[in-house]
């Protein structure tokens, strides 16, 4: 609800005279309104179900994770370039904050009835030393897990290559091909990544989620790792030949999404089984989801000035050399538990 109602504001704040500072402002309080509302959702996820069940349902449940992206980077793109045509960049924008806003209110209402109902807690009667003594253990019993600097590191990596290419992409997608982009209208980028990227990420997150189930974790999380990181490849060899044919480039971003969708979904599990065990499953899974997060926005921060810098063909080479660190660690990152025992509690 808060954040449905804080898009309402943004809608009305491009109106203003200093819509930028405004609108960022609020943007900030979305990122943590929905942060908290992400960990509290996977944590049902994570409390409710069995290490089996989390495995084979992991590829739906990734698959509706990202759709918001897909929902954003093309349905919604499509439509604002429609509307921009006829009504101007400012309603259009307008009408599709609105959008954003009535998505997440009837989303609130939908969890009021829908969502699980907890048993009511015992209230905490402990003081304000006994809670600070209490956060300290939570943190400090996370970097005292067994691996858990080469899970960050692992962590941080697997996704630094999207870090750098998702930021860039809608750029280049739209830049001119004077400026060595694709040359795409904004409605065709809707179309691409909207329609496109769409299925081929849902299809990937599901089929990612049985393999991991047929073979478990371990067996698979390398192989995981090249589908994710390796089809940014083709974003290198759109920059160098620039396809003018639409149906080309929808069947590069298809193969590419796909790879995103199936290899996600290991990352995840391996959050959830790996770093999440213990007394302090879900505090921990914040943690790992957190710096998961970070490690992708540190390369996105500076992915728009590598792309100036360098252009977008030598930028799609360092994405590629940037994936390199990823292999290397998923390749010898230690498993603490097995995937099929009970969950520990």
């Amino acid at each position: 609800m808060i954040t449905g109602l804080t898009f309402t504001l943004i809608a009305f704040s491009l109106h203003l005279p200093d819509f930028f500072q405004v609108s960022i402002a609020l943007m900030g309080f979305v990122a943590i309104s929905g942060a908290t509302h992400d960990i509290a959702l996977d944590g049902i996820y994570l409390t409710a179900l069995s290490d089996k069940v989390q495995a084979q349902y992991i590829g739906w449940q990734g698959a509706f994770y990202n759709a918001a992206k897909l929902l954003s980077y093309g349905r919604l793109v499509y439509v604002a370039g429609m509307l921009k045509n006829s009504m101007g960049a400012l309603n259009a924008w307008t009408i599709i904050m609105l959008i954003f806003a009535a998505i997440m209110i009837g989303a609130s209402f939908y969890h009021m009835t829908s969502l699980p109902k907890e048993k009511k807690r015992a209230e905490r009667t402990g003081s304000a030393k006994e809670t600070y003594q209490e956060l300290v253990e939570i943190i400090v019993s996370f970097f005292r897990k067994k691996h858990v600097w080469f899970y960050i590191l692992f962590i941080v990596l697997y996704r630094s290559a999207e870090g750098l290419a998702m930021k860039v992409l809608p750029l280049f997608l739209g830049d001119s091909r004077e400026a060595g982009g694709l040359g795409l209208l904004t409605e065709q980028i809707g179309i691409v990544n909207g329609i496109c990227g769409a299925l081929a990420f849902v299809t990937g997150s599901i089929l990612g989620g049985y393999y991991i189930s047929k073979f478990g974790l371990k067996k698979t999380l390398f192989s995981l790792c090249c589908a994710f990181n390796i089809p940014f490849i083709i974003y290198l060899l759109f920059a160098i030949y620039q396809p003018s044919s639409l149906v080309t480039i929808g069947a590069g971003v298809t193969f590419e999404w796909f790879g995103y969708g199936f290899g996600f979904v290991g990352l995840t599990l391996f959050m959830m089984q790996q770093v999440a065990p213990g007394k302090h499953q879900m505090a921990h899974y914040a943690f790992a989801s957190g710096i998961m997060n970070l490690g992708v926005l540190i390369p996105g921060a500076v992915s728009g000035y590598l792309a100036d810098q360098f252009g977008y063909e030598a930028f799609f080479t360092i994405v590629l050399v940037a994936a390199i660190p990823a292999f290397v660690v998923t390749a010898l990152v230690p498993f603490t538990y097995n995937v099929d025992v009970e969950k520990i509690k």
